[in-house]
Order: structure tokens, then C-alpha cells, then sequence
């Protein structure tokens, strides 16, 4: 069996062999497998070893194992991304042989040629946003939450903790409102520097572990010579809107698993 790690262009490995280490098991040395210009770095395994039903009992069962895995996975496509062009592949992705992975790449040799075309010189980005709720709440004046307080104020007592309640509501609604519009506007700014940008699923403070709320998640792939004024304009919004609660995160350059696809 053979594990895939990424794609790059012959040209490049020809240049800057890959280099030695060993692979997904710990005993087969990485290798390069040339395909007609382009390069799949790859590794054995042992058949019996790592079969189908194996690998989906352990990645289901073994947290260990997958942990250790996955970190492997990551850290070899990382270092690879830092040397050549890439078109990173997804955690285990396994063919049966050299030869059934060769009928897959020659199938798409063009298209995956144009893609390295693409992908050259650039750099894929992460920018996370969190919010302190609370904070933003207090730097926020919208006239008719000023408007409502005033009113219950002027309500006998019993009604006030009713009304105060809805207005619990309608202050968390204003504030859900205002985060999107900061964040879908700072997104559009990102954008202009960038070739591509797409936003991803917030994680919950069970993923993140921190006291705020992730508020944005975005990608974003940028020529590298963009790259200093796209971190600058964040690290000036930072600034800018740090005594309203926000923290931005921005992390890279990662292997470009969000804008390349070899499936």
C-alpha cells in the first residue's frame, strides 16, 4: 500500500531532492515517485497493517494513535509546503499501489499542471476573530436600546423584570448584528489583498478553550508579496478595535489545503 502526502511539481524536487525521513509508520522512508512531471511524495505501508477496516477501526477508537497520526500528517505536509509548490492531500489518503496512483494522476496531469500554476508564489492564511460580548455591549449606544431603558425605568417594578428580560434579548440580537457587520466588512477588506477568501465554521470554547466567542473564521490566499500589508491591516484593526472587546488571530503561511484539490 502506498500513503499520499502531497503533489508537487518534478521541476522543484529536481532542484531540492526530498528529504530523508521516514513515513506514516515509522519505519518506511519517505520517497519521491515521479509521474510523468509531476512528483507524488509518498511512503510504503504494510499491507496487512493498514487495510481499510484497520485504519477505520483505529481512527474511530484509537485517540492515541490518531493524534500521534495526524500531527505526523500535518507536520510532513507543512515542512513539504515550505519547500515546494504543493497540492497538500487529506489524512490518510491510501492507494493500493504506485501503479493505481499513477492511472490517477495521469488521468489528470493538465489539470493538476495548471493548478501548481496557480498555486505558485502564494500563500494560504488563517485570520480567527473572537469578541468579548460584554465589552463590545458597553461601547455600543443604540438609540433604541437607550430609548427602551428609559421606559422600563418609568415601569412599576413588576413589570420591570419582564421587560428587562426582553430587553436581555434584544441587546444580545444587536449585538450578533453589529459583530457580522465588523466582521463581514473586515472580511471584504482582507479580500482585496488576497486572490481568494472564504469563510469557515466557528469553533465553540469547547474547541478553542479560550473566554470569548470566536466571532469569525475565515481563509484567505495571498500572493507572498502581499502578505506583509495583509498582516499590517490586521494588526492594525487589532489595535483599533482592541478596547471594544476584539482579538484577531491570524496564523500562516499553512500548505494550501483550502484553495487545491486532489481527490
Amino acid at each position: 500500500m502506498l500513503y499520499l502526502y502531497a503533489l508537487v511539481p518534478s521541476s522543484e524536487v529536481e532542484v531540492e531532492p526530498v528529504p530523508t525521513m521516514k513515513g506514516f509508520d515509522g519505519e518506511h522512508d519517505i520517497y519521491a515517485l515521479d509521474i510523468q512531471g509531476i512528483t507524488a511524495i509518498v511512503c510504503g505501508l504494510p499491507d496487512e497493517e493498514y487495510s481499510e477496516a484497520v485504519l477505520q477501526d483505529k481512527i474511530e477508537n484509537d485517540m492515541e494513535w490518531l493524534q500521534d497520526k495526524a500531527f505526523h500528517h500535518h507536520e510532513t505536509v507543512l515542512m513539504m509546503s515550505q519547500r515546494y509548490t504543493i497540492i497538500p492531500l487529506k489524512f490518510c489518503t491510501i492507494y493500493k499501489h504506485e501503479d493505481s496512483l499513477k492511472e490517477k494522476v495521469g488521468k489528470h496531469l493538465s489539470s493538476l499542471k495548471d493548478a501548481f500554476t496557480d498555486l505558485e508564489g502564494k500563500e494560504e492564511w488563517n485570520v480567527k476573530i473572537y469578541c468579548d460580548d460584554k465589552r463590545l455591549k458597553e461601547t455600543i449606544s443604540h438609540p433604541s436600546i437607550t430609548e427602551k431603558w428609559e421606559e422600563i425605568k418609568q415601569l412599576p417594578k413588576g413589570r420591570q423584570f419582564f421587560e428587562k428580560k426582553k430587553m436581555e434579548q434584544l441587546e444580545n440580537k444587536v449585538i450578533e448584528n453589529e459583530k457580522n457587520r465588523m466582521c463581514e466588512e473586515f472580511h471584504e477588506r482582507l479580500k482585496s489583498y488576497a486572490t481568494e477568501g472564504t469563510v469557515k465554521k466557528n469553533w465553540g470554547k469547547d474547541v478553542t478553550g479560550r473566554a470569548e466567542q470566536m466571532a469569525w473564521n475565515s481563509v484567505y490566499f495571498l500572493p507572498k508579496e502581499g502578505v506583509d500589508r495583509f498582516v499590517d491591516e490586521i494588526k492594525q484593526s487589532e489595535s483599533k478595535w482592541k478596547e471594544a472587546g476584539w482579538t484577531f488571530e491570524a496564523t500562516g503561511p499553512w500548505p494550501p489545503y483550502h484553495f487545491s484539490s486532489f481527490s
